[in-house]
């Protein structure tokens, strides 16, 4: 009887722990699992990441290889107008603005070489304005006797002289020219044209403004026609161009070297290059720009896209390496600028080696 009871009380401990372990109150120290198709960064720094990852986040490799590269300066540039393709627009005298046939033209507007753009009233003071209307009256008057004079003579043609009759022409002539000069010269306008066939870069008009001599009305420019100019501090660097660029958006503008100025402004040596381009419209005239100058002399490296350029958290700078199908091996490298576009690797790159150029970022960012 005492071992039966033994044996039931067993049982009942067994089935009680059982139960409270089945309703979750014994799980503290249990350890989730983890899943092992997930990206995740190990411990030697690699990136493992799945197929199905790298396709959703949409990453790309590409093979590098090994290379004569030209050595390649970066310079600071602005854009500025071709003196041929862009112009500007000013008043010769002081007066008034008006509207022209199709009234005042405002920024981006397209207009053709030689369309009047504005009118510009002369303005005089109050006194000249008065010297000026008493000296019409009297040319007028003079005009008029001239004229009544010239009709007598006509009419005794048969004794008068002819050298007289053409002496009184000659002084009616001269006085119906120097009165409609003067009568001209009191509501004279002066038409303001373009300069060359573009489109309105920057315009300070409006209609009654007034204006002064040589002040600026208008800029006109041809958006597919723009020069660079570049600052370089090495006045060495002008016989050393073998090339220019520059990147507009992920767009690689070649540059024409056009030529080097003959005095320094602010310490620098101008360096002037000539685009023409179809992407040139995105630029502005005075938008500041990256010239990446090529030179004759070369560098042993790797062409590679400045999108696989990342920082890793010694702030080394890095680029990813696809060492197997789900593998990704971080490496320092060492950069030159090349095109605005690309760098050259001088360092850390083996030829063959798969970079990630696409996606880069979102492969860093995997811990």
């Amino acid at each position: 009887m005492m071992r039966k009871l033994i044996v039931a009380l067993a049982l009942s401990v067994a089935s009680t722990g059982w139960a409270a372990d089945e309703h979750g109150h014994d799980h503290g120290d249990s350890s989730p699992v983890a899943n092992a198709n997930s990206p995740t960064r190990q411990p030697d720094g690699s990136v493992f990441l799945p197929k199905a990852a790298q396709r959703q986040l949409s990453v790309r490799t590409a093979v590098v290889h090994q290379g004569e590269l030209a050595r390649t300066v970066e310079l600071a540039g602005k854009v500025v107008m071709d003196p041929n393709a862009g112009g500007k627009v000013q008043a010769t005298a002081s007066g008034r603005l008006e509207a022209g046939p199709a009234g005042l033209p405002s920024v981006g507007q397209a207009v053709r070489k030689g369309e009047v753009l504005a009118y510009v009233v002369a303005s005089a003071a109050p006194i000249e304005r008065s010297n000026q209307a008493a000296q019409l009256a009297e040319l007028r008057a003079a005009r008029s006797l001239a004229e009544k004079r010239l009709a007598r003579l006509k009419e005794l043609s048969d004794t008068v002289p002819r050298k007289e009759i053409e002496a009184a022409e000659s002084e009616l002539a001269s006085l119906s020219a120097r009165a409609s000069a003067i009568g001209g010269g009191l509501g004279a306008r002066e038409a303001l044209l373009s300069p060359v066939t573009g489109v309105i870069a920057s315009a300070h008009a409006v209609a009654g403004q007034v204006v002064d001599a040589r002040e600026l009305v208008y800029e006109v420019v041809d958006p597919s026609r723009l020069n660079i100019e570049a600052l370089a501090f090495d006045a060495e660097l002008a016989a050393n161009v073998a090339g220019a660029s520059l990147a507009v958006g992920k767009q690689h503008v070649p540059l024409q070297f056009v030529g080097a100025a003959r005095s320094l402004r602010e310490q620098a040596l101008p360096l002037t290059f000539r685009a023409q381009q179809t992407s040139l419209p995105a630029l502005a005239v005075g938008q500041p720009v990256k010239v990446f100058v090529q030179t004759r002399s070369k560098v042993n490296g790797f062409a590679v896209s400045l999108a696989s350029l990342m920082k890793n958290p010694s702030n080394q700078t890095i680029v990813w390496v696809k060492t197997a199908p789900e593998k990704f091996e971080p490496r320092v490298v060492t950069t030159e600028p090349l095109d605005g576009v690309n760098v050259a690797v001088t360092s850390g790159l083996n030829a063959g080696d798969r970079v990630v150029t696409q996606g880069a970022t979102l492969v860093n960012q995997v811990r």
